[in-house]
């Protein structure tokens, strides 16, 4: 913010280079500039003459300023410029140098001359001057601070209130309650800034009967209805007030069935494929002796929801996939291999140990789970119910995926914005508990999402043109986790939400008119963190969807899918994939935990005399088709097909970081072509009249007007055939002053955090002196 104001070699600059009582003014300023920004913040203590670690080998180039810490995040202000531009992208809600106190894992003090180190909690006391400050986050980065120059006393306070507000004992205490109360309402109760939360998206939040029945239509779920028995969470805390249900089953039905499934989690109703089969979750049934009762009642309702009253097929997700511990367990090995130890990537330890972590494994599961259930939705004509204890962790995942590969509509980005919307965030997957944002209980602990995201990618890698999005939009997806604002992230169910908010409203005394609980605002309300411009890098130039235009024999034409040939053509795959998706035979029973891994298979061409399962003959008419991005994606699994999702994993390792290349420097190159497609079609529009003139964005002799998607335009500076100095394969990222290792006290972290349950366990650590 300053440099906008005093821009450098200016007055101001040559000032602060020769007075350091200036340097010390014009932090000050700074900070002003930037807190007063967020009138929302409160600052709870702050240290000058911080040294923020830039190199991991030395000193030279590292950041002289000030660190802040407030009921939001922990924010370094600097006047000093990075040794090379940064990444391109500013978060709006967070400086380039803040990290959000959700996002910290773990704050670690360290005292060079005692040889003392402390895994700082909660209220706790420190009895040594610290003169480091480490932060681990939990989007991979690693932030050094030191206190060479700082005083001691206010180094330790600042210590102890990073590690006492970044781990809150109440859901009201996240930053998100404030931000709302003070941003959105006014004294009278009116919104704020003119701000409706949620209210100008052009996608459903399904927090209302005629979202549902929208998506009822779209479906064609003609013999399907929206129940609302769970008006003011009078049947179930964790379900949506409103969800989709059989028509054959009655209200006063459901109310007698409530009482015998976990939780009171009745089946709900995902999605309708065009044949009629469906796609329905459901909870256990606690009471064994009403098991076998309630199933054919169940299964009886759904089939008769369906036109050719086919078969339901029941897959139990806890015994067919790995629990949340497991996921858990492997997630924490993938972040001890990627940011603790040495990058290696081309060393057989480092890929053995990727290896050993299971989590490409699990990955691999959950997709070829899918891709069973989908083959059953698609190829037998059933109807599925995935079954799980309580239907808020696995089934979410599966369920997304399953959708995600059947129906293009959910790899638009507004359509899988829904997607997430509505079979993680109504169905009440716990991202409270999984996102651990009250530290409360490690065990709770999953990154389901984060898995799910995994899985997005590893399709998206295989089948570029057929999503809206980029890879970029995913992991900035999985960031915004960690910003304790949007509703989407913060609670475990929609009712925590209302009952959380109207509480925290009545204590503070903010009115909240009619509305009764504060809105949070949807993370899918992109405006809150990013400007347009940089909203682009979520737009995929490669994107073949329903009604992206195209250019064929010098005519303009559209993508278009009718209903009939929904997936008509089907992407082929190598015949040996077979072997992974169905383990080779067609049973009904969908694969168990312990096949995870696939037992090696000769080629089904060697083998004339075995015959041709059901399900071996789809997959092989699939294969025989020709590709169609608007119909069913089924990913290939085999090893060499997954790959580690780079630009998450990666992103902060220095090591990891490829100048001016990666998949940026296509992306960067697609960019500029489909913009300039773009804009030849629209003046070839504008040419044959077709484009009324109150739609026309620019004409052949006016400049180009910045109507286009793409971050890339054609014709800008960068426009010429070599590759922007900025990019490398972390862009829009950089992991300048985000990612040092630099040894503590002369001991490898490798060697300081040996033997931690998890990745940085806080459990004091095995040398600590308090």
């Amino acid at each position: 913010h300053f440099h906008s104001i005093f821009p450098p070699g200016s007055f101001m600059s040559y000032y602060s280079a020769i007075s350091p009582c200036f340097i010390a003014i014009r932090l000050k300023i700074t900070v002003w500039l930037t807190l007063t920004f967020y009138l929302w913040e409160i600052v709870v203590n702050e240290v000058s003459f911080v040294r923020k670690c830039i190199g991991a080998d030395s000193s030279h180039g590292d950041l002289w300023g000030k660190l802040i810490c407030t009921n939001f995040k922990v924010s370094f202000i600097t006047h000093d410029a990075l040794p090379m531009q940064r990444f391109q992208v500013a978060n709006r809600l967070l400086g380039e140098h803040d990290v959000p106190l959700a996002c910290v894992e773990q704050v670690v003090t360290v005292n060079d001359a005692k040889g003392k180190q402390k895994v700082l909690c909660s209220n706790q006391k420190l009895k040594f001057n610290p003169t480091e400050l480490i932060l681990y986050c939990k989007d991979f980065r690693i932030i050094r601070f030191r206190f060479d120059e700082a005083g001691p006393q206010s180094a330790k306070k600042v210590c102890l209130a990073i590690a006492h507000y970044s781990q809150p004992a109440d859901p009201q205490l996240l930053f998100g309650f404030e931000y709302v109360g003070k941003q959105y309402y006014g004294s009278l109760g009116e919104r704020v800034n003119g701000v409706d939360p949620g209210g100008g998206l052009q996608m459903p939040l399904f927090d209302r009967p005629s979202e549902w029945d929208r998506e009822i239509k779209r479906t064609g779920a003609a013999e399907w209805r929206v129940c609302s028995i769970n008006e003011g969470y009078v049947v179930s805390p964790s379900l949506p007030e409103y969800f989709v249900v059989p028509v054959s089953l009655a209200d006063q039905d459901l109310k007698q069935y409530l009482c015998f499934f976990t939780a009171h989690r009745i089946p709900l109703w995902c999605w309708n494929h065009p044949n009629g089969s469906a796609l329905v979750r459901m909870a256990s049934i606690s009471d064994p002796l009403q098991q076998r009762k309630l199933d054919q009642r169940i299964c009886s309702a759904i089939t008769k929801s369906h036109p050719q009253r086919s078969d339901v097929l029941k897959s139990d997700l806890d015994k067919n996939l790995p629990n949340i511990q497991d996921i858990q367990a492997a997630f924490v090995k993938v972040r001890q291999i990627c940011v603790i130890e040495p990058f290696e990537e081309s060393e057989e330890k480092w890929l053995s140990s990727m290896e050993s972590s299971r989590w490409l494994e699990y990955v691999r599961a959950f997709l070829k789970h899918s891709a069973e259930v989908v083959y059953l939705l698609e190829g037998k004509h059933v109807s599925v119910i995935l079954q799980e204890e309580e239907d808020r962790d696995l089934s979410c995942v599966v369920s997304s995926l399953v959708q995600l590969m059947l129906d293009p509509h959910f790899r638009s980005l507004t359509g899988f914005q829904s997607l997430v919307q509505k079979e993680w965030v109504m169905a009440g997957h716990r991202f409270l508990d999984r996102c651990n944002h009250l530290k409360k209980n490690d065990k709770e602990e999953s990154p389901l999402f984060q898995l799910f995201l995994d899985c997005v990618w590893q399709i998206i890698n295989q089948y570029p043109a057929a999503f809206e999005f980029t890879e970029m939009y995913l992991t900035v997806l999985s960031d915004s986790m960690w910003i304790p604002v949007f509703s989407t992230f913060l609670f475990n169910c929609p009712q925590q939400r209302t009952e959380n908010s109207m509480d925290f409203a009545k204590s503070k005394c903010i009115p909240v008119g009619g509305e009764k609980a504060l809105r949070f605002p949807p993370v899918w309300d992109w405006s809150q963190q990013f400007t347009p411009k940089d909203q682009a890098l979520f737009n995929n130039p490669m994107y073949v969807g329903k009604g992206a235009t195209c250019v064929q024999n010098g005519a303009v034409k559209s993508f278009r899918r009718t209903k009939k040939n929904y997936s008509s053509t089907l992407r082929g795959m190598p015949s040996s994939l077979r072997n992974i998706l169905m383990d080779g035979h067609d049973s009904l029973t969908l694969t168990r935990r312990n096949s995870l891994v696939s037992r090696l298979k000769p080629d089904f061409s060697q083998i004339r005399e075995v015959v041709e399962s059901p399900t071996e003959r789809f997959f092989r008419d699939w294969v025989s088709r020709p590709a169609d991005l608007q119909g069913m994606l089924i990913p290939q699994l085999l090893p060499s097909h997954l790959a580690l999702w780079r630009l998450y994993f990666l992103r902060w390792v220095p090591e990891a970081s490829i100048p001016k290349g990666g998949p940026v420097t296509a992306y960067h190159k697609l960019s500029q072509l489909a913009d300039e497609v773009e804009k030849l079609q629209s003046q070839l529009r504008q040419y044959k009249g077709a484009t009324p003139a109150s739609t026309k964005t620019s004409t052949p002799s006016a400049p180009p007007s910045d109507h286009s998607r793409m971050y890339f335009k054609a014709g800008s500076t960068h426009a010429s055939s070599s590759t922007p100095e900025y990019l490398s394969s972390s862009f829009p990222f950089s992991p300048v002053g985000n990612m040092c290792r630099r040894s503590i006290l002369g001991t490898p972290l490798s060697k300081f955090l040996n033997g931690a349950k998890i990745w940085l366990s806080t459990e004091t650590l095995a040398n600590e002196a308090l």
